[in-house]
């Protein structure tokens, strides 16, 4: 496969600005596998597809405030950064973008909030755009911590909208999200509302969580047209022994393993074994999924709708399969879906 065949005709007004005034008020489009036909319904409906001890895989990472406004020492020139992991703790060392890069040197101050309320040194420069920063706080690590996300703001994709509002803190992140270190929310688990996980309860459909902590990588373009060139950010997981030993009775016992979204989905195949069971397991993946793939893990999954040549893309058409897949887009693209983060979903079977 190569990049170009996940090229298709899209306008940017497709991309969703805002969520469903519900999570699971979402439109979905089913797509399934064995019959090649596809169907349009609503996210709510997702139940009517499975039975009692089939089980969902969500990913319970959080996101947090990753954006933030501050001003170069002396000139006072505005600068934006962006972090995007923790590198040390008791040093306060985080790995950041800096934008406009070309500014910004080794031994550079950078303050932020009122008052000059939280500091950084430039210590590093990591990559062409990337830097290391020494916070510079006096207090406890947790009064820092709450100082940093305190100033700093939901990092939804510029893409959606310049514009970050209040409701963003918590629309863009899924309703157990917990394990906090992500800069992407895993989109395809904010569908789901208390009332469809109490619904799954009734039902007996069950859940388990892996935890993988989604970077800027998911936004990077390919700019190959050979696929297996192409190198993806690492990102970190955690596979717990209980969620290993969930997925794998419940594979043992003939029932489905739906993976709800992308991350969730790398995060299986990145620990499954040779004889098709998961381990538990903690580490950092690149693992990038594109056709020819033979999956091992779910029998189903759930996914938002993506843009043309994205990485999201590939792993679902190498899910669904391309041919299939290309035409539940070109559908959906006539049928008026909403793409992107806050876009609608797709039920693969």
């Amino acid at each position: 496969m190569k990049l170009s065949q996940y090229g298709f005709e899209f306008s940017p007004e497709l991309i969703a600005k805002y969520p469903a005034t519900h999570r699971d008020d979402a439109r979905m489009i089913v797509v399934h596998r064995d019959t090649k036909t596809i169907e349009h319904r609503t996210f709510k409906d997702i139940l009517d597809y499975f039975d009692e001890s089939d089980r969902f895989v969500f990913n319970d990472t959080k996101v947090f405030p990753a954006r933030l406004y501050g001003n170069k020492e002396k000139t006072g020139a505005e600068i934006e950064i962006f972090l995007l992991r923790e590198l040390n703790r008791e040093l306060r060392l985080w790995d950041v973008l800096v934008d406009p890069a070309r500014k910004i040197r080794i031994g550079n101050k950078l303050y932020f909030g009122e008052d000059d309320i939280l500091g950084a040194e430039v210590i590093d420069n990591t990559t062409s755009r990337g830097r290391t920063l020494r916070f510079l706080f006096d207090g406890s690590y947790d009064e820092f911590k709450q100082t940093l996300f305190r100033l700093g703001e939901t990092p939804l994709p510029r893409w959606v909208r310049q514009q970050v509002e209040p409701e963003d803190a918590e629309r863009y992140q899924t309703i157990f999200a917990e394990k906090e270190g992500a800069v992407v929310a895993p989109t395809a688990g904010m569908h789901f509302s208390k009332h469809l996980l109490k619904r799954m309860d009734i039902k007996g459909v069950e859940r388990s969580f892996v935890t993988l902590h989604a970077g800027l990588g998911n936004f990077r373009t390919v700019d190959v047209e050979d696929l297996s060139k192409h190198k993806l950010d690492s990102e970190q997981y955690f596979v717990s022994e209980q969620t290993a030993e969930e997925v794998n009775s419940t594979k043992r016992d003939g029932h489905k393993i739906v993976a709800i979204g992308t991350t969730v989905m790398r995060t299986l195949e990145t620990v499954v074994s040779t004889h098709g069971m998961i381990k538990p397991h903690n580490g950092w993946t690149n693992k990038f999924i594109f056709a020819p793939y033979d999956f091992t893990v779910a029998d189903a999954m759930v996914s938002n709708l993506h843009l043309p040549e994205s990485t999201q893309l590939m792993m679902v058409a190498a899910f669904g399969g391309y041919d299939l897949i290309m035409e539940a887009y070109k559908q959906a693209i006539a049928e008026g879906y909403r793409f992107g983060t806050y876009g609608d979903a797709m039920l693969i079977l």
